[in-house]
This record gives C-alpha cells, sequence and structure tokens, in this order.
C-alpha cells in the first residue's frame, strides 16, 4: 500500500531524504544537492511530500524493522520575492519511481501540496516548469490538473531545452475563516434555540419536573415506606423492618 506523507511529519520522514534524491536521480535530468532537499523541507514543511510503500511489519527503526520505500516525491516552496508582488507556490521537482506509475500517485501528491499552499499559506497560485518534450508531465499539469502555460522560457534546462512556464490558480482553496466562524455560530444559536424549546416543554409554569413540595419528614417516612413495601414484596420485610428500627434507635 503507497501512503502520501508531509515530508516532515512524524516520525520524521526527512530521514527519508537521501531515499527522495536517489527517486529524483534515478527519474529527472535535474538534480539537486542534498541540503537543498533539507532547505524545503524545514523552511516549508507543510508544502513536500513523499508517496512511501508501507512496511508488512510496520515503520518504526530498530531490528526486524523494514524502512519505508521511497515511491514518489513532490518537492515544494513558496516563492521568496515574487516579482508580480503575488504569494505563491513553486513546484520544485515531482518524480514517480517508473514501478509506481499510472497508479495516480504523482496526482495525488500534486494535489496534496496545492491544498497546502493554499491553506497553510494562502498562495494566490501554483507555478512550475516543464519541459516541453515531457508529453506526460504535461498531460497532468495540463489536462488533469488544470494548469495553463504562461510563457515560454528559452533554453531554461541545463542542456538547452525550453520549458512551458506553467500556473494554476489557488483561490478557490482558500480557506474562508470568517464563513466558518459564522456558521459556527449560526449552529451554536440554532442549538440554544432547540435546547431552550426543550426546557420549555412541560407543565404551563415551564418547570416540568417540578411538583408539590415534601419536608423533610415527609421524605423521610415516605422512603421508609418504599423501603419496607419492596422488602415485604421480596419476602425479607422483617429485616428491612428491623434495620430500619436499628437505624432510628
Amino acid at each position: 500500500m503507497v501512503d502520501i506523507v508531509p515530508l516532515s511529519s512524524y516520525p520524521s520522514y526527512i530521514d527519508l531524504l537521501p531515499s527522495i534524491q536517489t527517486c529524483n536521480i534515478t527519474n529527472l535530468p535535474e538534480n539537486y544537492f542534498l541540503k537543498y532537499y533539507l532547505y524545503h523541507a524545514l523552511t516549508w514543511p507543510q508544502l513536500s511530500f513523499v508517496a512511501v510503500v508501507r512496511p508488512k511489519n510496520g515503520y518504526a527503526a530498530g531490528p526486524g524493522k523494514e524502512y519505508p520505500k521511497v515511491v514518489g516525491y513532490v518537492l515544494a516552496k513558496m516563492e521568496e520575492e515574487p516579482t508580480d508582488g503575488l504569494a505563491h507556490g513553486h513546484i520544485t521537482s515531482l518524480s514517480v519511481m517508473r514501478t509506481h506509475r499510472r497508479l495516480g500517485i504523482a496526482e495525488r501528491l500534486m494535489r496534496m501540496s496545492q491544498r497546502a499552499m493554499a491553506e497553510s499559506h494562502r498562495a494566490n497560485y501554483a507555478s512550475l516548469h516543464v519541459r516541453m518534450s515531457n508529453t506526460a508531465a504535461l498531460h497532468l499539469y495540463r489536462d488533469t490538473l488544470g494548469f495553463e502555460v504562461e510563457k515560454v522560457e528559452s533554453k531554461y534546462y541545463a542542456d538547452g531545452e525550453d520549458a512551458y512556464a506553467m500556473k494554476m490558480d489557488l483561490r478557490s482553496m482558500w480557506i474562508d475563516w470568517a464563513e466558518i466562524e459564522r456558521v459556527d455560530k449560526e449552529k451554536l444559536r440554532q442549538q440554544e434555540k432547540e435546547q431552550k424549546k426543550t426546557d420549555g416543554d412541560g407543565d404551563d409554569d415551564g418547570h416540568p419536573d417540578e411538583g408539590d413540595e415534601v419536608g423533610e419528614l415527609g421524605k423521610k417516612d415516605a422512603d421508609k415506606m418504599i423501603r419496607v413495601k419492596v422488602g415485604r414484596a421480596l419476602g425479607v420485610g422483617d429485616l428491612v423492618e428491623r434495620n430500619e428500627a436499628q437505624g432510628t434507635s
């Protein structure tokens, strides 16, 4: 089973960074130093995710324990100095091992990162670059996820290939805290209204549980009579009466 987990979640999946780097080197021509992955994980811990195969004997390290196997990742960040003045996220790298492709892993990784950008950082949009020759990635970004080509950047990659600069609006994913607060208040008012209605059902005075007042002596006598009657019905009346007599002597 493949799990999609935050790179910085507990237990710390930062320990998987070497495996993530291997996943990158195996599948992509654009490679990074290990500290670059660590920089993303520590600076924007909510945005990067890793796809791991769940070990049969659990995640915990130690004798007889198998470590999770990395089969994919998405490395993402927030643009630190956006030239357009709008807070937005950027997909630095996305990779899935060939053994686990066509399972929807790349789409899940992307969607989780995009939602984290919108909810955690209120990103206006997500951006990325993709090789013009990478038809599979283009299909994912444009046709499945809804990214749009903003422009073509000439000779963007080290080997001289051009790149599509793409972006996707994320504002529809923003959390409207004012609306959430309004809904919560409305629910609370409705609950109070229903509670008042329930409390108001009963006699004319609005106190369904109230009856005639009973003095202390009357209460004791009533309790005593009930206990004696119950005892007699069970065939132990004499025992109850003797206990009552002993208690009052």
